[in-house]
């Protein structure tokens, strides 16, 4: 009997490797336009403190993260379906350019309105890039190499994290806020120059177009707006205390539920099994991290006497265990509704040791090594999230997903910032005030964890 060639089929396979010759050049763009905005996420959280005192607004805390945010939420969708529609690359770009006016428009602002008005912009752009950026992964990648990318994501937040808070306190202390924002600009010039062949880059699939509900623009840009608009009107009457914001804010809510509902994939509300529950986690998540950290610079400033430079360390050592928990989830073979449930009460954990951090007669030092726990948690947890959530979805409805993904994500921030902006603001601004305030938020936040790691079993389908 003669000896037969081995087949085609039967020879060793040399995983695709991100940094590899075939996708170099998309990963290098990738990463650098995820290192430009994890700057801005690092940097701005510090000084707002300093911001909010100059532009004389108090209220101003809460309120400029909710408006980057629900900014965001619009920018999601109507990034989803342009993306779908035509491709990733104008989004991208556009997101790009918008995200740099608002920075630029933040640095000039001289009034509370205008510094609102800046972030909202920040936040459209920023919400269009992050969707493009999400599609670009799915159509760009093959499935094996996906949770790579991911975690490379999170990686190239390790620099800004390590540097971002750092640098900005000291900025902010001795030339001023405004060149916090002035500063990331000039970034975006090498950001987009490495993007540029990466934009061109032929897709590894095509994808047919979307003929579901969530494929129709006009009806889709209406729950956008719906969403967007409810959730600003829900906050307005979280702010104020009168029967006109009341009802504003019934008003809101009625409008959020519609928008959602349109938004999210079918049973997203009740947490239906799989693709809607992981959806729901993403928000989940958010929500309870930003929640606590959007609070942590001003709680040591204020409550123990942190300097800017020194605040911002508890917001780098957060991201920094980010970034671990990312890599690890991308080595670990455990099922995703597992690692989801790990990160998940990672968070609750972190959430509740910060909180000790604003108590009498303990160090502010304690919330170092507790938004390590946090961060890692969020590492695993976000990730496994966005990963499980592509492989879920069917290739004409990536956009969708991924618009619905960061819906849930801004919106969570959106809500807990928002709230616990009131919660200080009825509380009071003294220093223990504040610290009962960031206690309240704490607790409110650790609940919202526990409800995602006893949930996160509904992820698997």
């Amino acid at each position: 009997m003669g000896v037969t060639a081995p087949k085609t089929l039967d020879a060793p396979v040399d995983p695709p490797r991100i940094f590899g010759p075939a996708y170099r050049t998309a990963t290098f763009g990738i990463l650098l336009v995820a290192t430009l905005i994890a700057f801005e996420g690092m940097s701005v959280g510090v000084v707002m403190p300093q911001v909010s005192k100059d532009l004389h607004a108090e209220t101003l805390y809460g309120i400029s993260f909710s408006a980057f945010l629900i900014a965001s939420l619009f920018a999601n969708v109507v990034s989803g379906l342009w993306s779908d529609r035509r491709g990733y690359t104008m989004p991208f770009l556009v997101g790009v350019l918008l995200f740099v006016a608002g920075m630029g428009l933040a640095g000039a602002a001289v009034s509370k309105e205008m510094f609102i008005v800046a972030r909202a912009v920040q936040g459209l752009g920023a919400g269009t890039t992050i969707v493009a950026l999400f599609v670009m992964i799915a159509r760009v990648y093959p499935a094996e190499v996906r949770p790579r990318v991911f975690a490379g994501l999170s990686a190239a937040w390790v620099v800004p994290a390590m540097v971002g808070p750092a640098i900005a306190g000291f900025v902010g202390d001795r030339f001023g806020w405004e060149w916090v924002f002035y500063g990331i600009i000039p970034l975006v010039v090498p950001a987009l120059v490495m993007l540029v062949p990466a934009l061109n880059r032929k897709p590894t699939e095509e994808a047919t177009p979307s003929t579901g509900p969530r494929a129709r623009p006009g009806l889709m840009a209406l729950a956008a707006t719906c969403a967007a608009a409810g959730a600003g009107a829900l906050l307005y009457g979280i702010q104020e205390h009168t029967i006109v914001s009341a009802v504003i804010g019934v008003a809101g809510l009625a409008a959020l539920g519609y928008g959602l509902y349109r938004l999210l994939p079918p049973h997203a509300l009740r947490f239906g099994r799989g693709l809607p529950t992981t959806v729901m986690m993403r928000g989940l998540f958010s929500a309870a991290f930003f929640g606590v950290n959007a609070y942590i610079p001003l709680a040591l400033q204020e409550v123990k006497d942190f300097d800017a430079t020194t605040a911002g360390i508890a917001l780098t050592t957060g991201a920094l265990g980010w970034s671990t928990g990312s890599y690890l989830q991308s080595r670990r073979d455990a099922p995703p509704h597992r690692r989801i449930r790990l990160g998940a009460f990672c968070v609750m954990i972190g959430v509740l040791l910060t909180m000790l951090s604003v108590l009498p007669g303990v160090t502010g030092w304690v919330a170092v090594p507790a938004w390590i726990v946090a961060g890692f948690g969020m590492g695993i947890g976000m990730t496994t999230v966005s990963v499980t959530a592509l492989k879920q979805s069917p290739l004409n409805e990536q956009g969708a997903n991924s618009a619905a993904l960061s819906v849930t994500d801004m919106l969570g921030s959106a809500l807990t910032i928002g709230v616990g902006g009131a919660l200080v603001n009825m509380i009071g601004h003294a220093p223990s005030q504040i610290a009962t305030g960031f206690i309240v938020i704490s607790c409110l936040m650790a609940a919202i964890a526990l409800a995602a790691t006893l949930l996160s079993v509904r992820t698997a389908t």
